[in-house]
């Protein structure tokens, strides 16, 4: 019986419940296992060996859920049916807790769906709460083993709270090797008449006591790590850490229970407090960079506020207050909280929950951030201030996550696969032949050589390159999804560009008026439905045009890549272009226009004459050399004879370009084998966006969001497009080289190993040396990089 171990979770059964030819430690554990294997889920077992945790009884613990206004605290989004929860769940901790937790949706049918971050141990919950209270999900959780940790004080800082440990082990691990050092020093002087005669065996003893806790609770994590690993079959990197501290643990007992001598107390407890050091610094370390990403790599989304005179003013997003009164345009994104005051409110809320179907709602109800206003103009008051960490929360949603490969992750991967495996063969070895020379350096030459050769600086290499890169882009005004797509960006061979909004401006425009002169109404119907569209061209007419009452249309539509129309008290408009409006006699003109009819009655076209945005042909120019160029533009070819002269003669020019026109040109290019970046405003250009490796969207002053994108890059930054390329590209050197440096380190290392001459407490000083020299040399050269931007 002792010797039985809980199928489900692990544990060391006292009382065997037997179910399915398999043995678990209790009912609950049981219980678990059955509701897998009768949903189709037994494969949760397949990935990892007993990677459950067994269930606790929660009689009365979860009852605060019941009550609404405590829940309405934790959850991300509610509109009465469907709800959206974040759980901190402290037992994830391998692939099949993954696995399990997102595939909730087959063990309850009202889970829609579940996704898990697994560095935060958070998982994200839509479902329907009409039918599966708040409770209910998390008593649910708790029932299969991953039951949440929820503080309604702070659950952020009780995350810090529960990570603190490694600082607890810091300090047992600094206080045992200091103490160690202290009790050696009589040997390290051979002062032989104080030791052998009065005190040898009592520090001898003092120091087997002082190692203990370093054994038994620092290295723990190890253990539990190279245990788990050689249960599922795999051998991880712990398994030679594991043996190296078991096999100088052991030796040192020995040595002083048979007195053949001190033992390598002192090695074992440095060795471990240098791992635990190195730990600390990568953790701290990386927990800095995911610092920089998570709230500072925010996306740059500009709003109109409406002053208390009445006035609209375009404010950044951070400066909106609780009790701003906020105008919301078609297609634009709510950032904050907040009461629809006025407007057809029709809100998609698949951003938040992935159901695409949008929600009517009414004068008073409430809306909630990261909801897409599909129907013309509303106003709001906002409730809160903006949570920018909450719409970049919405924008890397694996709803909209395109799967790019990222060759560099899956190249370390498959080395980290075999390494273990051969510095296993090597350490075998190398301790078979000094095994017949001494014994003594034979254990020293096993223990150096698992020690010292560790992938660690080379597991390291890519995420902190990129991931310095990314903040670095980030405070450029360049705002990237997530690492993998510098990745991309390195490797692109083909840019393609939207015309309109991209490569020229919305503020420059110069437009004049041809047809039958508006009236006061029309004109002023005009300016409000103008005053509802995030059109380029809306927004330009829209500055241009003379300011009138504000009185928004009853009726808003707008059709996407042909213009939008409006009814008020009776009175008809349409904007856009002329087969739109309903004179297709006009579309033949040249020139952009956009037309005018109003009750069905054509009134006439203003004529844009684009001004492009400054460094675009210098761009286009140092692009060309390197890279295939492509405009794709809606308009029609009136601007053709001008950019032929701006812009290099292999730039191919495409016109009246619809949305679905342009992701086939991406796809054709992707089909002759080209790595495609696209920019575009994001408005006409979802599609292609989404296809292409790289999808940029630049962005001005409108509050337009697009998921279909990769980054979102500052307009007024655009002529830096080559500069953030070449840095992307020497990002990519920079990880060549780190890991030729992680490999040359191992090779060194393991020479001197293997020969004997380097000693335990010396390998494991290196091993974290060298990942910090390798972290310091990739965040040195990417600030370089960086510079040069």
């Amino acid at each position: 019986m002792e010797d039985l171990s809980c199928y489900h979770c692990g544990d060391t059964i006292k009382t065997c419940v037997t179910f399915d030819e398999k043995s678990f430690c209790c009912n609950g554990c049981k219980t678990v296992y059955e509701i897998f294997s009768e949903n189709g889920l037994a494969s949760y077992y397949d990935l990892d060996a007993a990677p459950g945790a067994a269930p606790a009884k929660f009689e009365g613990k979860y009852d605060f859920l019941g009550n609404e206004s405590i829940a309405a605290k934790l959850l991300e989004f509610s509109d009465g049916k469907t709800q959206v929860i974040s759980l901190y769940i402290p037992h994830i901790h391998c692939s099949s807790c993954i696995w399990i937790l997102e595939n909730l949706n087959k063990l309850r049918p009202e889970i829609s769906s579940s996704q898990v971050d697994f560095p935060k141990k958070t998982i994200r919950i839509t479902w329907n709460h009409e039918n599966l209270s708040l409770k209910e999900l998390v008593l649910f959780l708790s029932s299969i083993g991953y039951e949440p940790y929820i503080s309604l004080d702070d659950t952020e800082t009780a995350k810090k709270k529960i990570d603190r440990s490694i600082i607890y082990k810091l300090g047992v691990s600094g206080f045992a090797f200091g103490n160690v050092m202290f009790l050696s020093f009589p040997e390290y002087f051979e002062v032989n008449e104080f030791w052998l005669e009065q005190y040898k065996g009592l520090f001898r003893w003092l120091m087997f006591a002082f190692s203990l806790p370093v054994v038994f609770y620092v290295a723990q994590d190890y253990f539990i790590s190279a245990y788990k690993g050689l249960r599922a079959r795999i051998l991880n990197i712990d398994v030679p850490l594991a043996l190296g501290v078991v096999v100088l643990f052991v030796r040192s007992t020995l040595e002083i229970m048979f007195d053949w001598g001190t033992g390598f107390f002192d090695s074992l407890t440095g060795l471990v407090f240098f791992l635990t050091l190195g730990k600390f610094f990568q953790q701290k370390t990386y927990n800095f960079l995911s610092f920089e990403r998570d709230y500072k790599s925010y996306f740059p989304i500009g709003i109109t506020r409406i002053t208390s005179e009445g006035k609209e003013e375009s404010v950044h997003v951070h400066d909106i207050e609780k009790g701003d009164r906020i105008l919301i345009r078609n297609e634009e994104l709510i950032p904050v909280d907040g009461i629809l005051i006025n407007g057809n409110a029709r809100i998609d809320y698949s951003f938040v929950t992935g159901e695409a179907e949008a929600v009517q709602k009414e004068s008073g109800d409430k809306l909630f951030a990261g909801g897409k206003q599909v129907s013309g103009m509303i106003e709001m008051e906002a409730l809160k201030s903006v949570s920018q960490s909450y719409l970049t929360k919405l924008w890397s949603n694996d709803v909209f996550q395109t799967r790019k490969e990222e060759s560099f992750t899956s190249f370390i991967n498959q080395i980290s696969k075999y390494f273990t495996i051969v510095l296993l063969l090597i350490a075998f070895s190398a301790t078979a032949y000094w095994a017949f020379i001494d014994v003594a350096i034979a254990i020293n030459v096993f223990t150096a050589v698992l020690i010292i050769a560790c992938p660690c600086a080379l597991a390291m290499s890519t995420p902190f390159t990129l991931g310095n890169l990314l903040r670095i882009f980030g405070n450029k005004k360049f705002y990237l999804k997530n690492a993998g797509v510098i990745e991309q960006l390195a490797k692109a061979d083909a840019l393609v560009f939207d015309k309109t909004g991209t490569i020229t401006s919305n503020k420059k425009n110069s437009i004049s008026y041809e047809g039958v002169q508006l009236s006061a109404e029309e004109e002023s119907l005009l300016k409000n439905t103008l005053r509802a569209s995030n059109h380029p061209l809306s927004r330009a007419l829209y500055d241009l045009l003379a300011e009138y009452d504000i009185s928004p249309p009853e009726e808003f539509s707008e059709v996407t890549g042909k213009g939008i129309e409006a009814v008020h008290q009776e009175r008809a408009i349409k904007v856009g272009s002329a087969e739109f409006v309903g004179n297709a006699s006009e579309a033949t003109t040249l020139n952009t226009s956009v037309h005018i009819s109003s009750n069905n009655e054509y009134k006439g076209r203003y004529i844009f004459y684009n001004e492009y945005r400054e460094g675009v042909n210098s761009l286009f120019e140092d692009l060309a050399p390197a890279y295939d160029l492509a405009i794709l533009s809606g308009d029609n070819e009136g601007e053709k004879a001008r950019l032929e002269e701006i812009l290099p003669k292999k730039t191919r020019m495409l016109f009246n370009q619809k949305p679905e026109d342009k992701l086939e040109y991406i796809k054709s290019l992707q089909q002759q084998g080209r790595k495609t970046v696209m920019v575009g405003d994001g408005l006409n250009d979802a599609g292609a966006l989404a296809q292409s490796e790289v999808g940029i969207a630049l962005s001005e002053n409108v509050n337009v969001f697009s998921p279909a994108c990769d980054a979102i890059m500052d307009a007024s930054i655009l002529g830096k497009l080559l500069d953030f390329i070449k840095a992307s590209k020497a990002g990519m050197k920079v990880i060549k080289i780190s890991m030729l440096l992680s490999f040359l380190y191992n090779i060194v290392g393991l020479y001197f190993a293997v020969t004997g001459q380097l000693s335990p407490i010396i390998a494991a000083i290196l091993m974290p040396l060298s990942s910090i020299s390798i972290i310091a040399f990739t965040t040195l050269c990417t600030n370089l990089i960086g510079r040069k931007i």
